[in-house]
C-alpha cells in the first residue's frame, strides 16, 4: 500500500480521464457501488467499469468483500491480491481487477510505516494479523478503502498521468455503506493520532472530494427502494457524495397500452376471441390461467410505476438496466455497459 499522504496533495485532473465532458460524472474518478443484497450491485459495478474503460481508458474494478464475484462474472480464475487485467472494452480500453485482502493490506501497511518486512509475515503465521482486523473493524475498513483510494491517486512515474482513469469499488450493501466509508469516525476510538489516524484522514479527503460518487443499485420493489431512500439519507447525513441510482433488472411491460386502465383490462370474452383469432382453441382452464397472469402483470406495472416515482423523487441521476433473460454472463456485462453509456454514465 502506498501512503496517501505522499500523493493526496496532487489535486489537478489529467486531461485524459473516464467520465469526460459528455458524461454525467465528469471529474469523478472513484465510483463506489452499493445496493441491497440481491439487487445485482456486483454486476452493475462490473458493467460500470467496462463502460468507463470505453475508448481507450483504463479502469480498476475493486472488490472488498472477499466473495470473488468479479472473477465469476468475467469467467476468470480467482483474483489474487494484485491488480490483474481481466477485460478489454470497446475502443481498446482495459479493465483491471483487484480483490483487496485486509490481511495482506495490513502487511503492506506495517511494512510501509514500521518497516517490519519479514517480521510482518511472521505475525500473519501467528494469527496476529487476522486478530487485529477482527477486533478492530474500523482498521479493516481503513485498509480496504485506503487501498482503493491509493489507486485513485496513483500517478505514472515520469509523465505524471493517472495510472487509472477511474476506479470502481464493489462496496458493501447499503445498510453498511455509510459506516464502511466513514472511516474517520470508525477509527476515532482506535487511534487519535499517529499513522493510522493520518491514513484515515487521507482516505476521507478522497472520499469526501468531488472525485468520488457513491452510486446505489435498486430493483423496482418496495424493500430495495426503501433501503435506497434510507441509504441516500445516511450518506447525505455523513457528508459523503451521493452519485446516481441504477434501477437494475427492469422489465418492459408486455404491451404498449397502459395496463393500469381498468377500461382496457382483459375479460374472458376478449381473451377467448383473441385466442380463437390466433388459431388457439380456448378452454376455461387456459382462459382462467391467462387472466390470472394478466392481472398479476398489471399489478406489477402499478407497483413498479409507484417505486419508480419514489426513486425519481430523490432528485438524483437515474439509470435503468434491463433484466437479462439468460442471466448475466460476460456478453451480458458488455450489453449492460453499453446501456450505461447510452444513458450518459460514461
Amino acid at each position: 500500500m502506498v501512503s496517501l499522504d505522499s500523493v493526496s496533495q496532487v489535486t489537478q485532473h489529467d486531461s485524459r480521464r473516464a467520465g469526460g465532458p459528455d458524461s454525467d460524472w465528469e471529474g469523478v474518478r472513484l465510483h463506489v457501488v452499493s445496493g441491497k443484497g440481491g439487487t445485482g450491485k456486483t454486476s452493475v459495478a462490473a458493467a460500470l467499469a467496462l463502460a468507463l474503460a470505453h475508448d481507450g481508458h483504463r479502469t480498476l474494478l475493486v472488490e472488498v468483500e472477499g466473495r470473488q464475484g468479479i472473477a465469476q462474472l468475467f469467467e476468470t480464475a480467482e483474483l489474487p491480491y494484485e491488480e490483474r487485467k481481466i477485460a478489454v472494452a470497446p475502443g481498446g480500453g482495459e479493465v483491471f481487477a483487484l480483490a483487496i485482502d485486509p490481511e495482506e493490506a495490513l502487511l503492506d501497511y506495517l511494512d510501509m510505516f514500521y518497516h517490519l518486512g519479514r517480521t510482518g509475515k511472521g505475525l500473519k503465521k501467528l494469527g496476529a494479523i487476522d486478530f487485529a482486523t477482527t477486533i478492530a473493524p474500523g482498521l479493516r475498513d481503513v485498509l480496504l478503502t485506503g487501498k482503493a483510494c491509493e489507486a485513485v491517486r496513483r500517478r505514472v512515474k515520469g509523465d505524471n498521468s493517472w495510472v487509472y482513469d477511474a476506479v470502481v469499488m464493489d462496496a458493501p450493501p447499503t445498510g453498511r455503506i455509510s459506516r464502511f466509508l466513514n472511516v474517520n469516525t470508525e477509527v476515532a476510538g482506535l487511534a487519535r493520532f499517529g499513522p493510522i489516524h493520518a491514513q484515515a484522514e487521507a482516505v476521507m479527503r478522497v472520499l469526501r472530494s468531488p472525485e468520488t460518487a457513491v452510486h446505489l443499485v435498486t430493483l423496482l420493489e418496495e424493500m430495495p427502494v426503501q433501503e435506497t431512500v434510507d441509504g441516500v439519507a445516511e450518506l447525505r447525513a455523513t457528508g459523503l457524495p451521493v452519485g446516481g441510482v441504477v434501477v437494475n433488472m427492469a422489465r418492459p411491460p408486455l404491451q404498449v397500452d397502459d395496463e393500469t386502465d381498468t377500461g382496457r383490462r382483459l375479460t374472458p370474452d376478449l381473451l377467448d376471441a383473441g385466442l380463437r383469432a390466433a388459431g388457439v382453441r380456448p378452454t376455461k382452464t387456459l382462459v382462467a390461467a391467462l387472466l390470472a397472469e394478466a392481472d398479476e402483470h398489471a399489478g406489477r406495472i402499478v407497483l413498479e410505476t409507484e417505486e419508480r416515482q419514489t426513486v425519481r423523487a430523490l432528485g438524483l441521476p437515474m439509470y435503468e438496466l434491463p433484466l437479462l433473460a439468460d442471466g448475466v454472463d460476460l456478453g451480458g456485462l458488455y450489453r449492460l455497459a453499453e446501456a450505461l453509456r447510452e444513458q450518459g454514465v460514461a
